[in-house]
């Protein structure tokens, strides 16, 4: 038991997280007034459905946007390859499906809406539970089962829950529907406010999508449908699992755009535009994101039985989304490489970032004990306080734990 705390606490040194995901400048050697403030890009023209005019070509990038979205990206990558060691070393388990690869989308889809837009998705969620706030500590607690997870460590990898988020769902494709009703409260209440629910290639067939899509063209619901096109619904690709893979046209009589999920710039924009035409009072608005996970479908899922490790790394080299952006950056003098070395992990470098308190040093881990790391007491939850635990628990009343006896 204590073993397996210690290699918990090892990976992250943890501070106090902030629930925020804003930005916040990085020590450089060189003056602010060297860098370039900010910067237009062409963005890949995206394909409409449906639509006269679509999201704009052109995107500009403040240099303390792209700071804050490559930091981002690079802790979910880094925090989606942490939980792959600790599911390897049995210390998560379970359902375990990582996001590396998909970056973009989150942090496009979190930077084209508002804080208080609401999003729901499927049980690749560990990404988009990071963009709305919940701390790198609450997630990795509540993949390994500990009380201090966002969900008490009840839910797990595909069960988790912020402000404005709704999970995490693991019946496939179910999340649209609830997304849907989201979206009606938001008409209800009057409020101008939008709701995503995304789900994947994978589910794009359900039956339960195409009745959410007619009651919101019905109801005019400020819903932006969205499927994340991952090229693979768990080791079948699209085209031998849909008869049409124009995942953006399947609305019909809803407005479609396609868009390049790989680039975090044209993502926003979509979203952006997505967002307008809801609060507009239009009505829903399908939109289809072309991406890639390069791991499998799950971890019980190598992921190379289906496409080989040529295509994944001809994918890593030349439409990784961090990569894009860093290049970005430092072709446009928006940042020195001296910042993105330090925001990006090596196997000699220590990755800190101060907004979330986050400190992973890949050579010499300290060991940290925290009460988050105790087994959540799902005793305490299942039995009656009138049942005698004996050992099994050290301190029912107050949910302290488990005792060396009890190993949830």
């Amino acid at each position: 038991m204590q073993n397996m705390l210690t290699l918990i606490s090892n990976v992250f040194r943890l501070g106090n997280a902030s629930k925020n995901v804003g930005a916040r400048m990085v020590a450089s050697t060189r003056s602010f007034a060297d860098f370039t403030p900010q910067a237009s890009f062409d963005v890949k023209k995206c394909e409409l459905h449906r639509l006269e005019a679509g999201p704009s070509e052109t995107a500009v990038l403040t240099r303390e946007q792209g700071l804050q979205y490559y930091r981002t990206m690079q802790t979910m990558r880094r925090m989606e390859l942490k939980a792959d060691q600790l599911y390897k070393q049995k210390i998560i388990r379970g359902f375990c499906h990582l996001y590396d690869g998909q970056e973009a989308c989150a942090m496009g889809i979190e930077a084209g809406i508002n804080p208080t837009d609401h999003l729901i998705t499927a049980y690749r969620a560990h990404g988009y539970t990071f963009t709305r706030g919940v701390s790198v500590r609450e997630i990795l607690a509540e993949l390994t089962g500990r009380r201090g997870g966002v969900a008490k460590g009840k839910g797990g990898s595909m069960h988790m829950y912020a402000k404005h988020f709704y999970g995490g769902n693991g019946i496939v494709g179910a999340q649209v529907p609830l997304g849907a009703g989201v979206a009606l409260a938001c008409q209800y209440q009057g409020n101008n406010q939008v709701c995503v629910a995304l789900y994947g290639d994978g589910a794009a067939n359900q039956g339960q999508i195409f009745e959410s899509f007619n009651m919101a063209a019905l109801w005019k619901l400020p819903c932006i449908f969205i499927c994340e096109n991952n090229k693979f619904g768990m080791g079948t690709s699209v085209e031998r699992s849909s008869a049409s893979t124009d995942y953006f046209k399947r609305g019909d009589y809803i407005p479609g755009i396609k868009v390049d999920g790989m680039d975090v710039l044209c993502v926003r924009e979509a979203i952006k535009f997505a967002a307008d035409y809801c609060r507009a009072g239009k009505g829903p608005i399908v939109m289809e994101l072309e991406t890639y996970r390069y791991h499998g479908h799950s971890m019980s899922d190598p992921g190379v039985s289906y496409r080989s490790r040529e295509e994944i790394q001809e994918v890593r080299s030349k439409s990784d989304p961090i990569t894009m952006l860093k290049e970005r950056m430092l072709s446009n003098n928006m940042a020195s490489v001296e910042e993105i070395k330090v925001l990006t992990p090596s196997p000699t470098n220590k990755y800190t970032d101060r907004h979330t308190n986050i400190h992973i040093d890949t050579q010499t881990y300290r060991h940290r004990w925290s009460n988050s790391f105790f087994p959540s007491s799902f005793l305490h939850y299942l039995l009656p306080s009138s049942l005698p635990l004996g050992d099994r628990c050290r301190d029912q009343e107050s949910d302290r734990g488990c005792g060396p006896v009890c190993d949830l």
